[in-house]
């Protein structure tokens, strides 16, 4: 008899195949086969509305009538609301996991990008906002690196080689954050720039953005096993021991403030110098050097693992290199105010910003213990955004010294760090 045509019975020992779990790979849609991707989707969009506001700063001068000083109240209460969202964000997801803290903060993200487009005439409403969106920021950096981290462990991920599974964990939020901030920019000040309501579109578009990566972001799994059962108090959470570590102070601690003083010399300081040459392309030409300085710092995060292998583990040492031949060029450009050439500088700091991100996270990562991995990358990135307060230092000590000797004082400052770094790594070296 055909055996499509059988009608016998099956054996009693056989069971008719039942369907593959939901969590098998070969069931999911291609986006569900990696929710790191999506998890993402979360940074990015969190990223975004993070830094769409720094290229708006001149608009805000112009249009609104706010001093320079004001404009630098703005800035500082965006780190004011980081550190909290630092901190907390990575205690508060070992209590209730990764996931509703990542939501929480694209809500967050979304809700300060509504405050900053109602609030524009008013200080205080600006101050709120960019305390929002600091928030929000926090909790990306340190509770979203950990989700896309624990996302790429084998258990999420198996179809990564061991190879890339020990970098991706680095490099895959870290690029996330990275396209987000430049892009965030890039399309906020060119919107100022040629497009209706400047003030308010730039803010309505990542609001679209963020509800579009929430849409995402939900179907993710949690990623942290035990957030059910947390007998410490919250503040006890907050301690985070490996921040003691040798490695973490001598290796990590030294490098990390001059991640984000490279971008925001690259993006702020340097168009502030070229303003009185460009003209009324000044918030233009703030935007393009905004996507350029994070644009390649994206374009290298990729080669980082490569050239930490090249290099033995040293990645971090040539990202300090990039950064002071990046605060020469700075220097020079002070003195003689060229676009091209501070293009050129701010080219030099944003690859110098994607290697020691990269590299500083990877070595966060090697320290850290699952259960202190949120904490200690909020206590490194909480480190790494004291740069961001350096275009603040330099406008205030201005008056007292020339930028172009100021530049070559910091270039001085960084290689005593590269310095030292070089000297943790030999005396910590398993």
């Amino acid at each position: 008899m055909s055996a499509l045509t059988a009608q016998e019975p099956l054996a009693p020992e056989t069971k008719p195949l039942e369907p593959l779990p939901l969590t098998s790979p070969t069931q999911k849609a291609p986006f569900m086969r990696r929710p790191w991707l999506l998890a993402c989707s979360a940074l990015f969009a969190i990223a975004w509305g993070g830094n769409h506001f720094t290229p708006l700063l001149h608009l805000y001068e112009v249009m609104f009538h706010y001093s320079v000083v004001a404009v630098d109240v703005f800035l500082g209460t965006y780190v004011a609301g980081l550190v909290p969202g630092l901190l907390l964000g990575g205690a508060l997801s070992d209590r209730h996991g990764r996931r509703p803290v990542v939501i929480a903060g694209v809500l967050l993200s979304a809700g300060a990008s509504v405050v900053l487009a109602a609030g524009a005439a008013s200080g205080l409403a600006l101050c709120v906002g960019r305390c929002l969106a600091g928030v929000s920021v926090g909790i990306g950096m340190s509770v979203g690196t950990s989700w896309v981290k624990e996302l790429s462990g084998q258990r999420f991920d198996p179809s990564l080689s061991p190879e890339r599974r020990a970098s991706a964990g680095a490099r895959r939020p870290a690029l996330a954050l990275t396209l987000g901030f430049g892009l965030g920019a890039g399309v906020a000040g060119s919107l100022a720039q040629w497009g209706p309501l400047p003030s308010v579109l730039p803010y309505a578009v990542h609001v679209l953005l963020a509800l579009a990566s929430l849409a995402l972001a939900v179907q993710v799994p949690e990623s942290k096993p035990g957030v059910s059962a947390r007998p410490a108090s919250l503040w006890e959470d907050l301690r985070v021991p490996l921040a003691g570590h040798r490695r973490f102070i001598r290796v990590v601690l030294p490098a990390a403030p001059w991640i984000f003083a490279t971008s925001g010399i690259g993006y702020a300081v340097i168009p502030l110098l070229e303003a009185p040459v460009v003209g009324q392309w000044a918030l233009a030409y703030a935007t393009g050097l905004t996507v350029l300085t994070l644009g390649i710092g994206a374009l290298v995060q990729p080669f980082v693992p490569r050239l930490d292998a090249l290099t033995r583990g040293r990645a971090g040492l040539a990202g300090l290199a990039a950064i002071f031949l990046g605060l020469l060029a700075a220097a020079a450009n002070a003195v003689v105010l060229s676009p091209w050439l501070g293009a050129i500088a701010a080219a030099l700091l944003g690859a110098a910003y994607g290697t020691c991100l990269v590299s500083g996270l990877g070595e966060v990562q090697s320290i850290a213990s699952p259960e202190d991995l949120a904490g200690l990358t909020g206590v490194y990135y909480s480190i790494s955004y004291l740069g961001f307060l350096l275009p603040i230092v330099l406008a205030g000590l201005a008056g007292f010294a020339p930028y172009a000797v100021l530049l070559l004082g910091l270039a001085v400052v960084c290689l005593a760090s590269l310095v030292a770094v070089a000297r943790g790594l030999r005396t910590t070296a398993a």
